[in-house]
């Protein structure tokens, strides 16, 4: 029960999902993670589609020198409220600011300032997963001196 309490913390997923998981990777906690990501991108795919029409505006402004505006957004309120959106704007917030992109395509395609060996899209669709909401970057603006 500890390793299904310890996967819904790391990954966000349902309890069911989490001993489904468990059992089919014969207790392998790498193995399960690795299997309710897979899961979660392929039930994203699916939710790409729907509306979002929730989101949030967040400020960002590095050392007085640049400033950043992201409109992020989501399917329902309650989504955009949790703590896993709220990271991730304000992380999207701090790429932009640093990577300076052009649009949100590049943005997407850019390797993250913190683990390069990620992307920003996965960042996102990784914030997807554990919402279990379509999420999308709707537009940004950098301002610099």
């Amino acid at each position: 029960m500890d390793l299904v309490v310890k996967l819904r913390e790391q990954t966000g997923a349902g309890v069911m999902e989490c001993k489904k998981a468990l059992e089919e990777t014969t207790g392998d906690f790498d193995a399960a993670v690795k299997i309710i990501h897979e899961r979660g991108f392929s039930k994203m795919e699916k939710r790409s589609g729907r509306e979002t029409g929730a989101g949030l505006i967040h400020s960002y402004v590095h050392n007085e020198r640049i400033g950043v505006l992201v409109d992020l957004r989501a399917e329902t309120d309650f989504v955009v409220r949790s703590e896993p959106f709220k990271n991730l704007v304000h992380e999207l917030a701090m790429q932009i600011s640093a990577m300076a992109p052009k649009n949100v395509e590049e943005l997407l395609d850019e390797p993250y300032i913190r683990d390069e060996s990620k992307k920003v899209g996965d960042l996102v669709k990784d914030v997807s997963a554990r919402t279990g909401e379509n999420i999308r970057i709707s537009g940004f603006s950098r301002m610099a001196l």
